[in-house]
């Protein structure tokens, strides 16, 4: 293993913990969680084991911190132009992470829901909870919260419609769904779900 640490010339630390952290993404997609290892990652980053074990104690850890490390944060921006923008961009960032290769380690860990609850439960509290748990959930409560949404209305139905819709095309169809479906999602569901009608004609809602 110090041959492949030389090959790779010296590197800062942050290089080698963003090293480990690729290393492990590609691992689980290549290996599946059940064979994921920490020598498998050690071969992958070029580095050392006892060098990944300073900083993370398993390879379990290790992979909830990458995924931590890449998972996009919800926010709201205040320039976007209302409500639906914030919606549709929040959408948007959904399928950029599906497309990317964080999203099939996230579902390895979902497949072992039954085998690995434990682990299930830590994607949701160090990942998904902490990077403001639903991409289209900040967005809802943000707007609630300033009275520009019945509060009633917003329900853990209501905030996982974006993102299920998403998923289910995805799995429709085999592709991500493009700006045009997705504008339809937010119109034709979420906000309807959220008790405002909007039409082509009306233009955006703030």
């Amino acid at each position: 293993m110090a041959q492949t640490e030389e090959k790779h010339g010296r590197r800062s630390l942050g290089d080698v913990l963003d090293a480990c952290r690729t290393a492990v993404i590609g691992e689980v997609a290549e290996t599946g969680l059940g064979r994921l290892s920490i020598e498998g990652v050690s071969r992958r980053a070029g580095v050392a084991k006892t060098s990944i074990y300073r900083h993370w104690p398993s390879v379990e850890e290790l992979l909830l911190d990458a995924l931590a490390h890449s998972h996009p944060v919800e926010t709201v921006d205040l320039d976007s132009g209302g409500l639906r923008a914030d919606l549709l961009r929040s959408l948007e960032q959904l399928a950029a992470w599906l497309a990317g290769p964080t999203a099939p380690a996230v579902a390895a860990i979902l497949a072992e829901r039954r085998r690995r609850p434990d682990l299930v439960e830590a994607l949701y509290t160090q990942v998904f909870d902490a990077h403001g748990t639903r991409f289209t959930r900040t967005v809802i409560e943000h707007y609630a919260e300033r009275g520009h949404i019945e509060a009633r209305l917003v329900t853990p139905v209501v905030v996982d419609i974006g993102e299920a819709l998403v998923i289910k095309h995805q799995i429709d169809t085999g592709n991500l769904p493009d700006a045009q479906t997705l504008a339809a999602i937010v119109d034709q569901a979420i906000l309807p779900a959220l008790g405002i009608a909007r039409t082509v004609e009306e233009g955006t809602t703030s």
